[in-house]
């Protein structure tokens, strides 16, 4: 009996260290639990949320400097999501449209 109630409480305890930390919700500290996001970064996090909620992980990247593929998919395997979803390896960066035409009329 003792065993399984440890077992329980170790899951339980696994559970809550793996636990998932969203960017539109998580604040500073939370952020900085993510391993490679110290405070410089945790903070440039949360002046560009300020601008409004992340959209996605593209949105993420494109607007958070320092925060690339590689490092984006190094922080969802640590747990990072952006409104909930974790980071898709091979899904391109959505395409970015052009500010002035170039058709000739």
């Amino acid at each position: 009996m003792l065993k399984k109630i440890l077992l329980v409480i170790a899951m339980l305890t696994a559970a809550a260290a793996f636990a998932a930390v969203d960017v539109n919700q998580a604040g500073a500290a939370e952020l900085d639990g993510i391993k490679g996001i110290g405070p410089a970064m945790s903070s440039r996090i949360l002046d560009e949320r300020k601008k409004g909620n992340f959209k996605d992980w593209n949105d993420l990247i494109t607007r958070v400097k320092g925060v690339g593929q590689s490092s984006a998919a190094k922080f969802s395997t640590e747990g990072l999501t952006v409104g909930g979803s974790g980071f898709k390896i091979g899904v391109p960066a959505a395409a970015v449209k052009p500010t002035t035409s170039t058709a000739k009329k």
